[in-house]
């Protein structure tokens, strides 16, 4: 099928940042076959689709590097606890959490994030066969990580035991064309030498990026410096796990040595500022990143981390928080914040070959932000636009591969309603809500 959408603002994010302000696109199947401006768009030419994008903002889909999606049951627990992961996160796991609940929690999620244009994620949780499911049935580009982390958990009845379900689930996926598995030690310090180093051979051997949360607490700063004289990120090398198919999450904590570290080995970085900074950890050193090269993308975190799975709310909170921080008004410019949630976030996941930009050739994974609504008026710079006035709601129309997931602000195959309906009955099936209120009783 052959497809037209013109009249459209097009920020293609490519090496040069070309922008066709009278723009059009032409997707053929699953790939980009034309974009340029409106002027030259050849007129007879016959297309299976046309559609007039009335001016909206038209760019590449958002990647999410690092979330949680089967903790949306979570949301809202106890956000101001400062506890709150042990009193409230783990007990409630443990009781709960099953194949349905995560599953249910996948395919909400992942309505949540395309109807916010994210149309690629990095996942890390429990049943990630399930959530593997639930991305291939909702038609999303999905990485998805089994938890690999030194206690019995909600899937494996033995501590470490995620490392052999991920070696189940790695050659389940292999080839697919939208759903990749991977892998997910929890931390440093939850795991033992042997499984990270079995984790990068494993991620190695099927050539996946993998994931772990890296330099995030300041328990786990003092435990590599007391024990080890040495940052987690120098305790890594030592290791010799570093590379660049590790996806570093959070990297709050960095010195200028483990800065040097992670461009040496091109290790990527998942930047999550909003559930960074709810939860008082710190302000990642971004801008030192950047500048020495390291590869950065925007991260929501979890929906019980940072509430919402959008990058609209990412991209404000890292300009307010970063420029406050650096008391720099000039720095990280709008288009730099909406490159970070597009093809930096796709060089995160080493997708950048097919996404994260709107170039002849590449999977037509894009997204229309419309310009009608009231917050949307008027812009003189669409990187601005996108970053300091848009919101998820303004995102009126979703493709991934080529295929139109979102269409006027709803989903195309699926129900909103219906999915939170299937959610909230696995949620009273396990008795979530239930134990929930107990546990913010007091219980």
């Amino acid at each position: 099928m052959k497809i037209l959408i013109k009249n459209a603002w097009i920020l293609t994010m490519n090496d040069q940042m070309e922008q066709f302000e009278h723009g059009y696109l032409v997707v053929e199947d699953t790939k980009i076959l034309e974009v340029g401006a409106m002027d030259s768009l050849p007129q007879d030419v016959k297309y299976d689709k046309c559609m007039d994008a009335k001016r909206a903002i038209l760019l590449p889909g958002m990647v999410n590097t690092h979330t949680h999606i089967g903790m949306i049951p979570f949301r809202s627990l106890g956000d101001d606890y400062p506890d709150r992961l042990r009193r409230f996160l783990f007990p409630l796991e443990n009781e709960c959490m099953n194949e349905q609940l995560a599953y249910t929690s996948g395919k909400y999620a992942i309505a949540e994030m395309q109807l916010a244009g994210v149309t690629a994620f990095f996942d890390m949780y429990y049943f990630e066969q399930q959530l593997a499911e639930a991305a291939e049935e909702m038609h999303s580009r999905a990485l998805l990580a089994e938890t690999v982390i030194d206690s019995v958990t909600v899937d494996v009845a033995e501590p470490m035991g995620g490392l052999q379900y991920a070696e189940r689930f790695l050659p389940k996926w292999q080839g697919h064309s939208m759903v990749q598995a991977s892998v997910a030690p929890h931390a440093p310090y939850s795991n033992t030498i042997e499984v990270l180093q079995q984790v990068d051979k494993l991620s190695l051997k099927y050539k996946v990026p993998w994931m772990m949360h890296v330099s995030e607490m300041d328990f786990e700063m003092a435990k590599y410096r007391d024990q080890h004289n040495q940052t987690p990120i120098e305790f890594l090398e030592k290791i010799g796990v570093l590379s660049s198919r590790l996806v570093a999450a959070h990297c709050i904590h960095l010195s200028d040595h483990d800065i040097e570290l992670l461009k040496k080995y091109d290790v990527k970085v998942a930047h999550c500022i909003g559930a960074n900074t709810k939860s008082a950890k710190g302000v990642a050193r971004v801008r030192d990143l950047l500048a020495a090269g390291v590869t950065v993308g925007l991260g929501t975190d979890g929906p019980s981390s940072g509430n919402t799975l959008d990058l609209f709310s990412q991209m404000r909170l890292f300009a307010n928080f970063h420029k406050t921080y650096l008391q720099d008004r000039s720095a990280f410019p709008a288009e730099e914040i909406v490159k970070l949630a597009t093809i930096e976030g796709a060089k995160v996941l080493g997708m950048q070959e097919h996404i994260g930009s709107i170039e002849v050739g590449k999977q037509a994974d894009f997204i229309l932000v419309e310009t009608d609504s009231v917050n949307m008026f008027p812009i003189f710079d669409a990187y601005s636009a996108l970053v300091y006035s848009a919101n998820a709601s303004n995102v009126s129309d979703v493709f991934i591969a080529g295929k139109q997931v979102v269409t006027n602000k709803e989903l195309v195959n699926f129900n909103v309603t219906q999915l939170r309906a299937e959610l909230a009955e696995a949620m009273e099936q396990c008795g979530f809500k239930s134990k929930a209120l107990e546990a913010m009783e007091g219980k």
